[in-house]
């Protein structure tokens, strides 16, 4: 059994691992500052795009999108807002995505579901 943390690294490097399969060049990952982080953020042609991944083994507290509430919506624009005006133009198109992994006991992917440009 892995720890919430581990948990959420595996699901991060799974998710990392689709989004390279669709051709998306990962410019960063856990990119963290003062007001938060955020899991994964890529590039897809000229578009950033902010990638929020839930893991969860068990539905007893709701689908793992449901934790990726208005607050923490909220909170990923401003970290977003941040990280652009450090490192792109303000001009950059950007999207944020949620990837929700639903996995089994023995840490296998049982189901993902992605939502791409969600809020």
């Amino acid at each position: 059994m892995k720890t919430r943390k581990e948990l959420g690294a595996l699901g991060e490097e799974m998710a990392a691992g689709m989004l390279k399969e669709k051709g998306y060049a990962i410019i960063e990952q856990n990119f963290r500052c003062r007001y938060g982080e955020i899991d994964i953020i890529a590039r897809d042609g000229d578009k950033i795009i902010f990638i929020e991944v839930k893991t969860r083994r068990s539905l007893k507290y709701g689908f793992p999108e449901e934790a990726v509430d208005f607050r923490k919506q909220k909170r990923l624009r401003l970290l977003a807002a941040l990280y652009l005006a450090g490192h792109f133009s303000m001009s950059h198109s950007c999207r944020f995505d949620v990837y929700s992994l639903y996995l089994d006991q023995d840490n296998s992917l049982k189901s993902v579901r992605i939502f791409e440009n969600c809020f």
